[in-house]
């Protein structure tokens, strides 16, 4: 089977197309603008006749697009997020009109919900910012398609390599700055906020059943921890795991835009353990000990002391 997985270099890509390299009867190509890619692909650039040629040539039974913007102004969002899935969709109506798509969404999607509540794959969608309009956009573009396609709605993912453009990310940098100051102090403002978390070896998990599953599935499946954690939840945490003996000061700082605007956020995830036969296997404190651990041996290589 040839899987083609776009976007393997970023954070959920490189832990996607490791899980499916371990696969037996998988050949996996990684698809990007590197030299090195086996596929050079630019969906924010290409043309979907460019892409299509491309396609043809590895004739793959299976996509999984993980490229996307998390930040940036509108216009790049848009053009990673929204023309991207609508240009890879094009290309493969032409080149691999069979191969399956899967598609990393983002409940972000949703936008608002009520407070208590599990989402549906069924709910509206009412994104809160640029960010969450575009992934809907390119989820609408993919299950518009008319291919055999799947989009995975993904929470909050943690785990080894979090990017410094989100919470987890950021503040596995800002401990590792501060390392064991005990005058330390991390501004990072209002945290009470509620956040689906879910570790990215379960969103590589349940893509690497998504593109390998036979039968046809659901337009949107929810990827998520199945339950709401408070955001302070997260940092304590990762504080406590990194031994942060400093002060956490949440009345000074910035909190996100989007976190004020969406105070709640937890998905339902029975789809997918239908769909998938999948369901998270890993705990909050199990991922953020793991994004830690990864970023532990670069905090003491900077303080000096060997690292192991």
């Amino acid at each position: 089977m040839h899987i083609l997985v776009l976007g393997a270099t970023g954070y959920l890509g490189t832990h996607i197309a490791e899980h499916l390299r371990a696969l037996p009867d998988a050949r996996v190509l990684v698809g990007g603008r590197s030299p090195a890619a086996d596929v050079r692909v630019d969906l924010a650039a290409d043309r979907p006749q460019d892409l299509a040629a491309a396609l043809a040539e590895v004739a793959p039974d299976a996509v999984v697009n993980c490229a996307g913007a998390t930040g940036g102004d509108a216009v790049t969002l848009a053009e990673v997020n929204a023309r991207g899935p609508a240009v890879l969709c094009a290309a493969l109506r032409d080149a691999a009109p069979g191969a399956r798509l899967v598609h990393l969404g983002s409940a972000a999607e949703y936008g608002p919900t009520e407070v208590g509540a599990r989402v549906t794959e069924s709910a509206a969608t009412r994104p809160a910012c640029p960010y969450g309009a575009t992934k809907l956009a390119g989820t609408v573009a993919v299950t518009a398609s008319g291919l055999d396609t799947v989009v995975l709605r993904v929470g909050n993912p943690v785990g080894p390599g979090a990017p410094p453009t989100g919470l987890p990310g950021r503040l596995a940098a800002l401990l590792a700055d501060a390392g064991d100051d005990p005058a330390a102090t991390l501004r990072l403002g209002d945290l009470s906020a509620y956040r689906d978390f879910v570790d990215v070896h379960d969103v590589a998990r349940a893509a690497q059943l998504a593109a390998t599953v036979a039968g046809s599935l659901p337009p949107v499946l929810n990827i998520g921890g199945g339950d709401a954690r408070p955001v302070r939840d997260l940092v304590r945490g990762l504080a406590d795991a990194a031994g942060f003996r400093g002060r956490i000061d949440e009345a000074e700082g910035t909190a996100s835009v989007r976190s004020a605007q969406v105070s709640w956020q937890c998905s339902d995830i029975t789809a997918a353990r239908h769909a998938l036969g999948w369901s998270p296997s890993h705990t909050l404190d199990s991922s953020l000990a793991a994004l830690w651990a990864a970023v532990r041996p670069r905090a003491r290589s900077a303080e000096g002391a060997p690292a192991r």
